[in-house]
């Protein structure tokens, strides 16, 4: 089977329509070969499922690719004797899925962060507990987890699930994840690595939830680079709620939509115009 996929990638520009198989002809700012592009997933299916074709797209062109689970995922059983074990399941189903879409091993961070339940996890505390999966540096909590993360890896682009999302652990993951890009890139925790030089371009993908405003980045391809995708998704075997979602995934083709964002600091020059 071809790994070239067909691969195009397009945006809306108030010019009109850029479309090339090239990556660096489309997305703004282009880093070369430090381009380094960092996908976040609450749950380990979110990004195949949200982002899969685009991720695919970005292995195949030779982007240096990175992955990010948050959460174990223990709440997704849909069989009772799964119950106690689910998240040892998704785990090796995770392994096998990135793998599958051409993931290299090194290149998957996985957190331990209970499921559905982000409030306690949120912002940053001090821990002296060594059962905590999740400290770093004597600390933990998705502040400190994501600027470690940030420092790391240094993307270049940041692919996030939409924050329209319904879900509690999509919410809580996006705001935790643009307010610790704001942290990276200062003097702030200075144990969780050297500050970053630049801020990375934002991204969202939808997974359960629309956009909030339309999208501005289509990547499409051939059947092939859908059938990748899907082989991905089937790897989550015990997740069987996500048979719809599936559905819905070959019914709508080979093609996958990115919407842009920006990283605003406040700045008072901006308003002045309007008091004068």
């Amino acid at each position: 089977m071809s790994t070239d996929y067909g691969i195009v990638f397009e945006r809306r520009t108030k010019q009109g329509l850029l479309s090339s198989p090239e990556a660096k002809n489309v997305w703004p700012d282009w880093k070369g070969k430090d381009e380094r592009w960092l996908f976040v997933a609450p749950h380990d299916d979110d990004i195949v499922c949200g982002a899969g074709i685009t991720f695919v797209a970005a292995i195949a062109r030779g982007i240096e690719t990175h992955a990010l689970v948050v959460t174990t995922g223990e709440s997704g059983y849909c069989r009772p004797e799964h119950r106690k074990t689910i998240a040892a399941i998704r785990n090796n189903e995770a392994r096998e899925s990135f793998k599958l879409l051409g993931l290299p091993e090194e290149n998957l961070i996985q957190f331990k962060y209970p499921d559905a339940n982000p409030g306690p996890h949120v912002g940053r505390r001090q821990t002296d507990d060594p059962n905590d999966p999740n400290a770093i540096e004597g600390a933990t909590g998705y502040l400190n987890s994501f600027v470690w993360a940030l420092r790391k890896i240094r993307p270049t682009r940041l692919f996030l699930p939409a924050h329209t999302d319904f879900h509690p652990d999509h919410q809580a993951v996006h705001h935790e994840f643009v307010m610790s890009i704001f942290h990276a890139q200062g003097n702030i925790w200075p144990e969780l690595g050297a500050p970053i030089e630049r801020i990375p371009l934002l991204y969202e993908y939808a997974t359960y939830c629309d956009f909030s405003d339309p999208p501005t980045i289509r990547v499409r391809g051939n059947a092939s680079l859908l059938e990748k995708k899907l082989e991905g998704i089937a790897a989550y075997k015990s997740q069987e709620q996500i048979e719809l979602l599936v559905a819905v995934q070959r019914e709508g083709g080979p093609q996958e939509y990115i919407r842009e964002l920006r990283f605003n600091i406040f700045s008072p020059e901006k308003y002045a115009a309007l008091f004068q």
